[in-house]
């Protein structure tokens, strides 16, 4: 096995997270992370060499995720949360305050969840976003800034109404 396939096998739980994270359903979300794998060896000459690997893979992964929304026309059914055991039991408070932040998660749109997740499960850097995404760093400060926006008054139960945008 060479560098590049172990590489490849390491990146293959993060990108189903993600994906999971984005469908919400798992069977679509290994189909997603396999039409990934395959659309990235099918151009892999394309690849840039100096190019990250992993911003690559989300990259693909993402956006072949937006193209099957948009032929599809609405979102994948919800995501099944299935408990773990944990060591420890949470307080009902902290039980609470997770399940709600999650509920307030699955509501945001698919790029606020994207972005989330890219920052705060995958620790990626907002250079490394405005790659995956193809955007200035700053417009990926601004977007993050309205989606962790959004989180907060979706967990405090405030109904966000549109934005609206002056003209002048």
């Amino acid at each position: 096995m060479n560098a590049l396939d172990e590489e490849i096998r390491q990146l293959l739980p993060r990108l189903r997270r993600f994906a999971l994270s984005l469908t919400r359903e798992t069977s679509s979300a290994d189909d997603l992370v396999q039409n990934c794998l395959e659309r990235a060896l099918s151009r892999w000459r394309g690849k840039r060499p100096e190019g990250d690997l992993r911003a690559w893979l989300f990259s693909i992964l993402y956006r072949q995720f937006l193209d099957a929304h948009r032929r599809a026309g609405r979102y994948a059914r919800m995501l099944e949360f299935f408990t773990g055991r944990e060591e420890h039991q949470p307080s009902v408070e902290r039980s609470v305050i997770a399940q709600t932040t999650l509920q307030a998660f699955e509501q945001l749109n698919a790029e606020q969840r994207a972005l989330l997740y890219w920052v705060s499960v995958e620790g990626l850097s907002y250079k490394e976003i405005a790659e995956i995404l193809e955007v200035p760093i700053g417009t990926v400060m601004s977007r993050l800034s309205r989606a962790r926006q959004a989180l907060r008054q979706l967990s405090d139960g405030e109904i966000p109404g549109p934005v609206l945008r002056r003209l002048k």
